[in-house]
């Protein structure tokens, strides 16, 4: 089991001292959403262009019919015409300068070139433009979120979120806009899986780009990376590589009409024609496509099934001992306003607080959080670095970074009857997911010894106080992997558990995951609560086995 901690004494070199890497977008809905304003400026600069090259146009169709009105009416009438010496003036001199003025004018490249310096100085101003990284980083989302939810590829492809369930399309979420994807858009996503060896992924993606490319008649737009000869391509090695010898011929041998001297292409054929005899495939044999099994989450099939049921589990939920009741932990101040408490799970002790933030807090430590926001990292030995199994950005917040910050924890501590002031508790950590954005089966409390976190000196993450401060259209639970439930985003609302059992060891019914958002942009904030400062709030048992 992994743990993944970023200390309270690193928060401030966190922060401000670890640098961006090369692409961040993707980790964090909130650049997407200012990704727009930047489109926008450069749909302005377009405007633009096209308005200069337009004009420039009907510049070049005004001479042109001024050129053809001649032809067809003087210089094919009466020959008496051409010795007008009017006439034969100006076609000297459209013949010596206006020809050469339009043919080899600089206007064309003087608008090309407004439109590359427009678009420079808009990257430069905003500082961030997205990268190779970020790209991938998507495409990897849209593949993580086909896994985790098994949708269909040919319905995202048509804008639309559905999976096949006993051989019928459902509905997951259906969007008020669907946004089909283009032939490139499905090369690009299988390009990512394919030069990553993922064959699974690139021939499904690839499929649909040949597919498109091929409805669209193999015509290429500038726009475009791929083309349809691209996709053929990395299609036919792709069903090599998947064992379907007999289809990646046929692929080869249609691009190979597109391009009849590609050697490469055709050493290929040689190959797959050479397989074929060698080993012939039976007639009643039939490639199935196999995801590839994992080997670093053995938990994957549980994982993913809480995710697609989204806190719907009757069999957990069932349960007659679980409850809903008004809740003031015997605080003073929430008798007269006690808060809604429901009780998820017994073992482990999991309990939702409904309401626990207004919209107008939750969006107040949205914005104190958004010029902290880095790409959340993982432990890696005694080090920190980001990775795939999370993909969000965080930043930490101190009490004086905003009056509510301190109002929160009075109210944690009201509900928990815990000490949540540091060191006895980390800083507030809020969270924005990305593209896909997950965090993959995990603890929240150390699991060895020599974890960085007891370098604080104030024992382990005793609890877990996760606070949800956004609604999502879909996805996004939290998913407890051993318990076998999940818990659906509810806006506004509070999650606490215990992490250690009463004799301080840790509780493996605590394994959870933030399941892939599916659509919505999720915002949560954390707030760990360490062993030290808890001895009178939560005591040891005298039974050492509880």
């Amino acid at each position: 089991m992994l743990y993944y901690f970023m200390s309270i004494h690193s928060v401030c070199l966190y922060i401000f001292f670890i640098p961006l890497s090369s692409g961040e977008m993707f980790t964090s809905l909130l650049n997407v959403r200012q990704a727009i304003s930047i489109e926008r400026q450069l749909i302005d600069l377009l405007e633009t262009y096209i308005e200069h090259e337009s004009e420039r146009l009907e510049d070049i169709k005004r001479f042109y019919a001024k050129v053809s009105d001649l032809h067809s009416e003087v210089y094919s009438g009466p020959s008496a015409s051409m010795a007008n010496p009017l006439v034969a003036f100006t076609l000297i001199k459209r013949l010596q300068s206006e020809w050469v003025n339009l043919v080899y004018s600089n206007e064309a490249q003087e608008n090309t070139q407004a439109l590359r310096s427009g678009y420079e100085e808009v990257e430069e101003e905003e500082g961030y433009f997205p990268k190779l990284e970020d790209l991938q980083g998507a495409a990897k989302g849209l593949m993580r979120l086909q896994d985790v939810y098994s949708l269909q590829v040919g319905s995202l492809v048509r804008g639309q979120f559905k999976r096949i369930n006993n051989g019928n399309l459902i509905d997951i979420y259906s969007p008020i806009i669907s946004i089909p994807l283009s032939g490139d858009d499905c090369f690009l996503v299988g390009k990512v899986a394919y030069e990553q060896e993922d064959y699974y992924h690139s021939v499904q993606w690839l499929e649909e780009s040949v597919r498109l490319f091929r409805g669209a008649g193999g015509e290429w737009s500038p726009e475009n990376e791929g083309t349809l000869e691209d996709a053929l391509d990395h299609l036919a090695f792709s069903h090599f590589k998947t064992g379907n010898v007999s289809y990646a011929l046929s692929l080869s041998q249609e691009l190979l009409n597109y391009d009849p001297m590609n050697r490469r292409v055709s050493k290929n054929i040689e190959m797959y024609e050479r397989l074929l005899v060698e080993y012939p495939p039976l007639p009643s044999a039939h490639t199935e496509l196999k995801r590839p099994k994992t080997t670093y989450l053995r938990t994957r099939n549980t994982y993913e099934r809480l995710c697609q049921t989204q806190g719907t589990q009757p069999r957990h939920y069932e349960n007659p001992r679980l409850f809903c009741d008004y809740f003031t932990n015997d605080s003073p101040g929430l008798l007269l306003q006690p808060i809604r408490r429901e009780v998820l799970s017994l073992q482990p002790y999991v309990v939702l607080y409904h309401r626990f933030i207004s919209d107008s807090e939750a969006k107040s430590i949205q914005d104190v959080a958004q010029t902290g926001l880095r790409r959340s990292v993982v432990a890696s030995g005694e080090k920190q670095a980001t990775a795939e199994y999370r993909i969000s950005k965080s930043a930490w917040l101190k009490e004086t970074a905003h009056p509510i910050i301190g109002r929160l924890d009075q109210r944690i501590t009201m509900l928990t009857g815990l000490n949540v002031q540091p060191p006895y508790a980390e800083y507030l950590q809020v969270v924005n997911y990305g593209i896909g954005g997950h965090y993959e089966p995990h603890f929240d409390h150390a699991t060895s010894a020599s974890s960085p976190l007891f370098r604080l000196n104030t024992g382990n993450r005793v609890a877990t106080f996760m606070i949800y401060l956004s609604s999502v259209d879909a996805g996004g639970s939290t998913a407890f992997i051993h318990a076998n439930f999940s818990v659906p985003v509810v806006e506004n609302a509070a999650l606490f558990w215990w992490n250690l059992h009463k004799n301080g060891q840790g509780d493996g019914d605590t394994l959870h995951a933030g399941c892939p958002v599916l659509v919505g942009d999720k915002w949560v904030a954390n707030k760990w609560i360490h062993e030290y400062g808890q001895e009178f709030q939560r005591r040891c048992s005298p039974n050492p086995e509880e």
